[in-house]
């Protein structure tokens, strides 16, 4: 069985794996390693009541590991079997965590907003919801299976407080400090080593910007998607 989980305790992170020597249990053990370096640099730089970063920020080493290792491997690989393979890869980790995680979040503010507002949030209700926001993301060509309007019910994290929305936030940000980093080598490093060391000595959008992203603007989701963009035409070019 695959799966992974890494444990920030105070001595030392722990990273549990059980690798399956794939592309995915490499990926699986740079994202999980991602958390385990922010957890350590908190702890060796923070004092305890500062060491745990914020959900906000969660995810954000974790995928950055995981963007740089793909960078890396797209930058060696010159085989174009191989390299569409990666290339589609990268792309479904977009669709997962920055679109269908999106679209996960606009769910939970949208049966939020319902029980707010005092109406009944029943089965029919939910799956009817559900379905049409899979037709909003996914558009009129896609065939949304009706099995899929029950999927919201197996999804655990909408049964506690806003979470999934960070994904989305904490993949467009690892994006930009990927980028930053490859283009401009050992500041931008310095910079994010800074970021992974703060715990939550500061708010979470003041420790991404002292790591060069800034999450009040609109720009680490442009270039997220500009990215996007990017590996679909080299896609295309390469299914031809």
């Amino acid at each position: 069985r695959s799966g992974a989980y890494s444990a920030g305790a105070r001595v030392h992170p722990y990273v549990l794996l059980n690798h399956k020597d794939t592309l995915d249990s490499e990926f699986t053990l740079a994202h999980e390693m991602g958390h385990a370096i922010h957890s350590y640099l908190s702890n060796k730089n923070q004092p305890v009541v500062y060491a745990d970063y914020v959900i906000f920020v969660a995810e954000v080493a974790s995928t950055c590991n995981e963007s740089l290792l793909m960078q890396h491997l797209l930058r060696i690989t010159t085989d174009k079997k191989r390299r569409a393979y990666l290339i589609n890869y990268f792309l479904e980790q977009f669709r997962t965590t920055l679109y269908r995680q999106t679209m996960f979040a606009e769910f939970e503010l949208m049966i939020n907003e319902k029980a707010e507002n005092g109406e009944s949030l029943t089965a029919d209700v939910l799956c009817e919801l559900y379905r049409q926001l899979n037709i909003l993301y996914y558009g009129e060509d896609i065939v949304i299976d009706h099995e899929l309007d029950m999927e919201w019910a197996r999804i655990p994290h909408f049964y506690y407080n806003y979470y999934v929305y960070q994904y989305a936030t904490g993949f467009s940000a690892a994006i930009a400090l990927s980028q930053r980093i490859l283009k401009e080598g050992a500041p931008a490093v310095k910079d994010y080593i800074g970021f992974l060391s703060g715990g939550c000595s500061k708010d979470p959008i003041s420790l991404l910007k002292g790591a060069g992203v800034d999450m009040t603007s609109t720009k680490p989701v442009t270039d997220a998607l500009k990215l996007f963009g990017e590996l679909i035409d080299e896609m295309e070019e390469l299914m031809k």
